[in-house]
């Protein structure tokens, strides 16, 4: 008979981070990837890709596969596949927790408008403005489309979509240094950053490099998501419900 386990939603560093330390305490871990991306950095364990069916779905893979615990450890904007996870939870009865890093908040110096989506953002700009855009590559034609504002959009996998002259694609995996930011900001003459709220410590360099070139930001605010125990890292969560996750 299978031995229970844990499921992670993953797709984050902090989606590898626990599995890692899960594997590493004995337990039996699965990691979820949702597949939008070529060439994810894997996690250690067992690793399935693609989506599930929708909260049926998965809630007939929690028993299948006798899930004993679920970590939506998914990234911050994912908010369809939380949504789902907490129904599919709620249907087996299955324990769920969150893994996910706090926001950013703004700091001395920083110059920043809240957007609600990538279309309220995409409408903040002024014209002429030179934008570098870091919100991947699923929403950026809402930019790329805008005839009077031109810039930079960076993204891990390349955009299948037509790209303006005004606009340059680069094709960069975090983490980033502040020297290389600020060096990247100089030399395209950026006047905005616009990038999502995604938290957490490698991609704050850009936030710094505004900070330091007077760059106002706008950022994305993160969608709303079902209330379930959250935590801000690893360490946390396996203190909180050892006594649930540990074998």
């Amino acid at each position: 008979m299978q031995r229970e386990r844990i499921l992670i939603l993953g797709g984050t560093r902090d989606a590898r981070e626990l599995a890692a330390a899960l594997i590493a305490k004995g337990c039996n871990v699965i990691t979820s990837l949702a597949g939008v991306t070529a060439k994810p950095l894997l996690p250690a364990g067992e690793v399935r890709t693609g989506g599930f069916g929708g909260s049926d779905g998965l809630a007939g893979f929690l028993r299948q596969d006798r899930i004993s615990a679920v970590v939506d450890a998914s990234h911050p904007f994912a908010a369809q596949m939380s949504r789902q996870a907490v129904q599919a939870a709620a249907e087996t009865g299955v324990p769920i927790l969150r893994l996910e890093r706090p926001p950013w908040k703004p700091e001395a110096g920083d110059s920043w408008t809240a957007a609600l989506s990538a279309s309220e953002a995409a409408a903040l700009l002024s014209p002429g403005s030179r934008a570098l855009v870091t919100i991947g590559r699923k929403e950026i034609s809402m930019f790329l489309t805008r005839t009077d504002v031109s810039g930079l959009a960076r993204m891990i996998e390349p955009y299948a979509g037509p790209v303006p002259p005004a606009w340059t694609i680069i094709l960069e995996r975090p983490p980033f240094t502040l020297e290389h930011e600020c060096e990247l900001i100089t030399q395209h003459h950026i006047s905005h950053l616009v990038t999502k709220n995604a938290g957490g410590a490698d991609t704050s360099a850009k936030l710094g490099a505004a900070r330091a070139l007077g760059l106002p930001v706008i950022m994305i605010e993160r969608p709303p998501k079902p209330a379930v125990p959250t935590y801000a890292n690893v360490g946390e969560l396996i203190t909180a419900h050892g006594a649930m996750l540990l074998p």
